[in-house]
């Protein structure tokens, strides 16, 4: 469904990406794993649409979107969430996962300066798509609450609603579980199952919590250094010596 191949990515002549990639079947949860600094990040903004890379290519249900934008992407069926939330701060709750709807946004200034018919329609379209996400991830109390201040573990929810009204068929997050408390973590745990069996949106999640990644995931990839040390089932890489000399030496 998703094949990142051969990607190499590199910044001022450092090599942050060695040839590494992965390949996410319909209906996977995939991880990708590994100490800081591995190229994990750098990989996932490849296939997101934020860095170029040097060499190598990304498909999508069999197209080639090396050089589409991410806009471009978010259309086709590919969201992304981010480390740090990346939130509206000072907008409520559902007008952030009304943002994330912006690419389809088909009226002008003077649209919405005069409040036309089409003005109208895309806003209407946009809250019903907000509204059928925040019912999903059961946000219903935060609805019209500021995003600034509300708790990390909420927020979270947040990004990925506002990735989810994007309809999506892949969403790739970056580190969804940094900063959470053992009881946020579950309840986002459980989000992306729901979703992900409800729905039969697919994961790629960039991840440091092992212990998340045995439960939730299907198929880890492991990095180090740029590039891909060892992928398979969750049991298998964690018994792997490579994996374990990447994370705690030999």
């Amino acid at each position: 469904m998703l094949i990142a191949e051969d990607i190499r990515v590199e910044f001022g002549g450092i090599v942050a990406v060695d040839n590494a990639g992965f390949k996410l079947r319909p209906g996977e949860i995939l991880a990708i794993i590994g100490p800081n600094g591995a190229g994990k990040t750098s990989l996932l903004n490849v296939v997101s649409g934020f860095y170029r890379p040097r060499k190598g290519r990304v498909l999508f249900e069999g197209h080639d979107i090396t050089h589409t934008p991410p806009h471009e992407r978010a259309k086709m069926g590919l969201a992304r969430t981010f480390q740090h939330g990346e939130l509206f701060r000072h907008m409520t709750v559902v007008e952030n996962i009304m943002a994330g709807l912006e690419p389809w946004r088909r009226y002008s200034i003077l649209d919405a300066a005069f409040w036309t018919p089409r003005a109208r329609r895309w806003e209407e379209w946009a809250r019903e798509r907000a509204e059928l996400v925040i019912d999903l991830l059961e946000l219903h109390e935060y609805r019209y609450r500021i995003v600034e201040g509300l708790p990390p573990g909420v927020q979270k929810r947040v990004d990925l609603a506002r990735a989810l009204a994007q309809d999506p068929k892949v969403v790739l997050m970056d580190e969804p579980m940094a900063g959470l408390s053992r009881e946020e973590k579950e309840d986002l745990a459980r989000a992306i199952v729901e979703v992900n069996e409800t729905r039969g949106v697919s994961f790629v999640l960039v991840e440091h919590d092992l212990e998340v990644v045995m439960d939730l995931c299907d198929h880890v990839v492991v990095m180090d250094s740029g590039r891909v040390i060892a992928e398979g089932p969750p049991h298998k890489v964690a018994n792997d010596p490579r994996v374990i000399e990447a994370y705690v030496g030999g």
